[in-house]
């Protein structure tokens, strides 16, 4: 159990140490209820959105999101992805691939964003399952 809060713990400073913006994500993500939301920018058109959510387990996610261009004005932008998903709780290890679409706001003159998503998993590793759940809201400081 202390391995798993330093990895944990490792991963927060990991995040809010490059990422462009940090958060909080409430809702369904890897077995658990509310995680640590970074994103990391790729370019102009791709971003990493990544998850280190607690509660029942450990869980983390890792998904490569193309974001398309403003839908009214500069703020309001749409993004879809895929990556890695994982869960660890005791005894019970959980690895799959998750897809996420949503929606996003950035405050203009204020550095915050809000975030809805739906994020579908696929289990492939300890057991095959497919979750439909997983919708999501994030609230993220810009930095």
């Amino acid at each position: 159990m202390l391995k798993k809060l330093f990895l944990g713990l490792g991963l927060i400073l990991s995040i809010g140490m490059s990422a462009q913006e940090v958060g909080i994500r409430f809702g369904q993500v890897s077995g658990n209820n509310v995680a640590v939301d970074g994103v990391f920018a790729l370019g102009d058109w791709s971003r990493v959105h990544a998850d280190v959510s607690f509660g029942d387990g450990l869980g983390v996610d890792a998904l490569w999101d193309f974001v398309d261009k403003p839908l009214s004005g500069e703020a309001f932008t749409w993004y879809a992805g895929v990556g890695p998903s994982l869960f660890v709780a005791d005894e019970i290890f959980l690895l799959g691939a998750s897809g996420e679409i949503g929606l996003e706001y950035h405050f203009n003159g204020v550095p915050i964003a809000l975030g809805l998503d739906y994020r579908p998993t696929f289990w492939i590793v300890e057991e095959t399952d497919f979750e439909f759940g997983g919708f999501g809201l994030n609230v993220r400081y810009v930095f």
